[in-house]
């Protein structure tokens, strides 16, 4: 039984929240040959005040991004 954890920020809308799962499971029967039922997808939102990159969160970034 295949599980494939993500962590993303938060931001995303609930169709494409559903289109990666989709897309997630897919892959994993195509390159694993895993039936759909076996395939568990777990989705980890966090805030972007709680996501960094560079010693920068993404809060910070895209406060900088609309101040430009």
């Amino acid at each position: 039984m295949p599980i494939i954890n993500v962590t993303l920020a938060q931001g995303r809308t609930p169709e494409q929240l559903r289109a990666l799962i989709s897309a997630l499971t897919n892959a994993a029967m195509e390159s694993i040959q895993a039936s759909k039922s076996s395939v568990r997808v777990i989705l980890n939102e966090v805030p972007r005040t709680h996501f960094a990159a560079g010693d920068e969160t993404l809060a910070e970034r895209d406060m900088g991004r609309n101040t430009q």
